[in-house]
């Protein structure tokens, strides 16, 4: 493909859309969107919807799309506003920097936390609603009638009273010129028709024709490319390296510095950099940190289980004095390791740099990140930059806080003006540079009353702090709110049982491997930790897992309310086939409550097969109950590879894993059958892309204890006897 194919033309976006033909382009007013537009637009209402006179629509999206469908489900929220033609839907992206142009008419660009649709379904709808109220008025102004008397229905509109009927098409360019109302009601979503509904993806005939571009499809004319080396040791960097030995190789243009870190090379394709780059001689110096390993980080977390001082991120009465006096207690120590993000499209970035403006193309799930660090490391203001964001092939949270290499593709391309660069991580890059999900080790200490009723429970976790290495201005006093996720009293992370006395708390500990946002995010072990405790706490008790937990959960109806139904889909207190055994959790996160029921087996030889997961979720609102069961599919195909796989170990400072095979991915012949009710209470947004992914290995966990009558509390699987005890 040529440039003008690849390239959002701001020209083209800003003006040829609304232009062409007398298009309208309509959005909302946000509270801090700016009022002065680009001069050569024409009159416009706003940003997010563009009608063409064949009657076809182009919804403007400023979330990313990484497989989650957040393209599809925010425009069934304005179609379904604007009572158009779904067949004749499409999206596009706007750039962060026309959103920075025009006062961020468009909002939050970040797409992670499961939050692309349940922070922005609002002003989507009033968008399509706005539209909606000024296509009718320019019809009911051209038949001289009443707007009350005019309805919209699939891009038609007619007149009660005549019969009369246009088109959406037809009177755009009148409506463009309207003011839009200063208020709109919004749909009742029990009278949703395309909102609610499973209806197809957008995107899906571009993604299995192979016309879908990602970022690693980028080609430009003159284009160049580039493969980088970053030292094996976070921390360290080049004391020198050898461009002479690979400047006369094939295809190679020149040997460059990155940063303070990073070696690159650039050549007319990216096998070409990538082979000289490994024949290029450099001498790094590892740091401070080139000694380090999982047993050091290991011991440096036990010495946090046993710290005196901690953060607290949970408390009610007093959890000490009552375990010290508990008739009964019970003990554990949990451990959950670095995991890779592991994309399928390792990280990109093509980048444009002349002394006037940089413009780069990247798949990301923060186009305005990427905009600040492609102004940073430019040198330019930010208002001569801008990011074209492309499909992500996977995200996961690796493409959202941290862009660094879009930083290292700006870096390359300001040595090499007025041409276009394109930096591909290799697989082993992509490994040994990542942001890791943070290691954590926890020690859970509960106790009992002399009735026998849990009573005391004190959660103890040490380890990394995700926002101390990725936003450390937003600590809180020092303390990490997202290390409770799932633990905390209130919130889209609440705990779903009531216990009398109650702390959780935290000593940070922050090794020097880079910690990011993980799909899920924190959630992942703390459920962990949570769910298979309160399983222990169960058996000490001698009482079945389900009755033990509706003690304590009668003050939290909607967490107890998916765990029923889970189970009673699963069948929990009936006999389970032979040699099956099950196990479940509950959780709530991002908004949405979860639980799950596994059914696993494990043979003589401690091999496991995982034979089904009933998953239930209630998101508040479903936008498309299709791409939800996809979503609680997918999260359990990211979070059953962590639990059976997932770990990245450190020798000398570094990551040792550095591709697949090392690094497995679970196979289709080890995916369960997933059975999802998608149960929506109503009166809230929670995500979906994240929260269920929680729930996934503790009810398998809990499921290999039944089945074996070991606990497992240090993952991955792969590491562990599962043979019966």
């Amino acid at each position: 493909m040529d440039a003008d194919t690849l390239e959002l033309s701001r020209r083209r976006f800003l003006v040829g859309s609304a232009t062409a033909a007398g298009g309208l382009m309509i959005g909302l007013h946000l509270p801090f969107a700016g009022e002065a537009l680009a001069a050569e637009l024409p009159p416009e209402v706003n940003a997010w919807v563009v009608v063409k006179p064949d009657d076809s629509v182009i919804v403007r999206i400023a979330r990313s799309e990484m497989g989650q469908g957040t393209l599809t489900g925010l425009a069934q929220l304005v179609a379904e506003e604007l009572e158009c033609d779904w067949s004749k839907v499409s999206t596009e992206y706007p750039t962060p920097g026309q959103n920075l142009a025009r006062g961020r008419v468009w909002g939050n660009f970040s797409t992670g936390g499961s939050r692309g649709i349940r922070e922005s379904h609002e002003y989507v709808r009033k968008g399509g609603a706005t539209a909606r109220m000024l296509l009718l008025q320019a019809a009911a102004d051209a038949w001289g009638v009443p707007v009350a008397e005019c309805s919209a229905a699939n891009s038609v509109i007619t007149h009660a009273g005549t019969g009369r009927k246009t088109t959406f098409g037809k009177v755009a360019s009148a409506a463009a010129r309207l003011t839009p109302p200063a208020n709109v009601a919004l749909k009742d979503p029990k009278t949703w028709k395309i909102a609610g509904k499973a209806v197809k993806r957008l995107d899906t005939i571009d993604k299995l024709s192979g016309k879908q571009v990602y970022g690693a499809d980028i080609r430009l004319p003159g284009m160049l490319n580039a493969a980088i080396r970053d030292c094996p040791v976070f921390g360290g960097k080049p004391r020198s390296f050898d461009a002479a030995k690979v400047l006369s190789m094939p295809g190679v243009k020149a040997v460059l510095r990155v940063g303070d870190s990073a070696v690159a090379v650039v050549a007319q394709n990216w096998w070409q950099a990538k082979t000289a780059l490994d024949a290029l001689p450099i001498d790094w110096d590892e740091g401070a940190h080139a000694q380090v390993s999982s047993a050091t980080i290991a011991r440096q977390l036990e010495e946090g289980l046993e710290a005196q001082q901690a953060l607290v991120g949970n408390q009610v009465g007093d959890a000490r004095a009552a375990l010290a006096s508990a008739s009964k207690r019970v003990e554990a120590v949990y451990s959950y390791p670095y995991q890779n993000h592991a994309t399928m499209e390792p990280m990109n970035a093509t980048a444009l740099y002349t002394a006037d403006r940089c413009e780069v193309w990247t798949p990301t799930q923060n186009g305005e990140a990427a905009l600040a660090v492609t102004a940073d490391a430019s040198g330019l203001p930010a208002a001569r930059c801008d990011v074209h964001k492309m499909h992500l092939g996977g995200g996961f949270g690796r493409r959202g806080a941290v862009h660094d290499w879009v930083r290292q593709a700006v870096l390359i391309a300001r040595q090499m003006p007025g041409t276009p660069v394109k930096l591909l991580w290799s697989r082993e890059e992509d490994m040994l540079h990542g942001r890791y999900h943070p290691i954590t080790q926890a020690r859970l200490v509960g106790g009992f009353d002399a009735a026998g009723n849990l009573n005391a429970l004190h959660i103890r976790i040490s380890g990394q702090s995700i926002l101390a290495g990725v936003a450390p201005q937003n600590l809180q006093g020092g303390r990490d709110p997202v290390t409770f996720q799932g633990l905390s009293a209130s919130g889209d992370g609440e705990i779903g049982y009531t216990i009398p006395h109650l702390l959780v708390d935290h000593a940070m500990r922050n090794p020097h491997v880079p910690p990011g946002f993980w799909r899920g995010v924190n959630h992942n072990q703390n459920a962990i930790y949570l769910e298979c405790f309160i399983d222990e706490l169960a058996d000490a008790a001698g009482q079945d897992p389900l009755a033990f937990r509706r003690k304590i959960m009668g003050r939290h109806p909607k967490h107890l309310a998916v765990l029923e139904a889970a189970a009673d889909k699963a069948g929990w207190g009936k006999p389970a086939p032979a040699g099956v055994f099950r196990g479940l959790a509950q959780h709530k996160g991002f908004g949405s409550y979860t639980a799950a029921v596994a059914e696993v087996s494990v043979s003589a030889q401690g091999k496991l097969k995982i034979h089904r997961i009933v998953a239930a979720t209630d998101p508040g609102h479903a936008v498309n109950p299709g791409q939800i069961a996809a979503q609680v599919e997918g999260s359990f195909v990211y979070g059953l590879s962590a639990c059976l796989y997932g770990e990245c170990t450190v020798a000398k400072g570094r990551i040792e894993q550095q591709n697949f095979d090392t690094y497995p991915m679970m196979r289709i012949d080890e995916m369960p059958e997933v059975e999802t009710i998608v149960m929506p209470s109503g009166g809230f947004w929670g995500g979906v892309g994240e929260p269920t992914i929680a729930v996934a290995a503790p009810a398998v966990l809990n499921a290999i204890f039944a089945a074996t009558g070991k606990r497992v509390r240090s993952l991955p699987l792969k590491n562990v006897d599962l043979r019966r005890a």
